[in-house]
This record gives structure tokens, sequence and C-alpha cells, in this order.
């Protein structure tokens, strides 16, 4: 099994319990992703749903949205605690989606834990099946260089936000906004969002 599914799949009660809900969510968390949802058309993608709380909400506020997850346990429970959500087994890098068929991807804090060449396959999946026009919406901790550190579930890794554009712009998005907020203790939370250009550079 990969370490990070393994990790997560040990862990999954605990994780769901203590950051599993809306109600967990930082409400500016939420502005920025209900403002970028509101704004793409066609399915979304919420990549790495983990228990299925961003997927839901989603799709309560009308969206047409499918939850990936591959980790069995948090499948389980996103299934058994909204059993309205369409939530199926798929990693970053290999998605169960047509070319162009998706409007949106949503990768919440879901790739933290790739290393470099998976965070560029992560990148390209998401560009070979967002129709152009289309945006993706990514949740990163920010560092001032690429590197690691402990993540209180399995090590995760920091991205200097130019470092992403410039990975984001030549997988075929071009990035719209970048903003931050400071949380201790010195992990400093991003979002990125980058809309899906006409063809690939």
């Amino acid at each position: 099994m990969d370490p990070v599914v393994a990790a997560y799949s040990d862990r999954a009660a605990e994780y769901t319990a203590l950051l599993g809900s809306m109600d967990a969510v930082d409400p500016a968390d939420r502005q920025t992703v209900d403002r970028w949802a509101a704004a793409q058309q066609g399915l979304l993608v919420d990549l790495g749903c983990g228990p299925g709380h961003w997927t839901a909400a989603l799709g309560a506020a009308g969206h047409e949205v499918v939850g990936i997850e591959p980790t069995p346990a948090f499948r389980t429970l996103a299934r058994a605690r909204f059993p309205a959500i369409d939530v199926r087994d798929g990693r970053a890098d290999r998605l169960p989606f047509a070319d162009g068929a998706v409007g949106g991807v949503l990768a919440w804090y879901s790739l933290i834990h790739l290393d470099e060449d998976g965070f560029v396959a992560a990148l390209d999946e998401a560009a070979r099946m967002v129709t152009p026009g289309g945006g993706l919406l990514l949740g990163l901790f920010e560092g001032e260089r690429l590197e690691t550190f402990e993540h209180r579930v399995v090590r995760a890794r920091r991205w200097p936000v130019h470092r992403v554009t410039g990975l984001l712009d030549a997988a075929g998005f071009r990035a719209t906004e970048v903003s931050t907020r400071t949380t201790p203790p010195h992990r400093p939370p991003v979002a990125i969002a980058a809309v899906r250009a006409s063809g690939r550079r």
C-alpha cells in the first residue's frame, strides 16, 4: 500500500473526528472555495476528498461534484456520512475522467504529500481532464523553498508560490489568484487559483 494511503488509513477515524466537517473549516477557506466553485461550469472534482465534507458541501450548494479518494477507509466514511455524494477510487496522477470532461478541480491540501515529480504528474492529469477555461484551486502550505516538514499524519511539503505558478504554467494552466493567511505554528497556508489555457505550452 502507498505509505500516504497507509498513514491516512490508520488515522482516518481520528482525522474525520477532528477535521472532517465544515464546522472545522476556517471561514476564509470556505469563502475562497465557495467563490471559486461558483465561477466554474460543469462537473467539479474534489481531488483527495478525504471523509467527504467538501464534496457534500459543494453538492449542497448545487454543484455537480465527484469526490476522488485513494484511501479506502475515507471512502467508507464519506459514503456512510453523506450517502448522497458520489465518491470514487482514484489517484491524482490517474483519474477516471475523459479528456476535457471536467469543469474544475479542487485539490484542497490533497497534493501536499507529493514530491515534485508527483506534483507535476498531478497537474498534468488535471490539465488533461479540465476543459479550456475551466479551473483548478490548490490548497498548499507556503515556504521560501521546497522543503519537507513533519505533518501530523505523514511527511508533507511546503512550496514557494513562484515555483507552483511556474509548474502550473508548464502544465497548461494560468495562475489567476494567490491568497495567503498566517496561522501558527509557521505553516502559512496558501490558495492558488488557475485557469486551464486553450493549449499546452
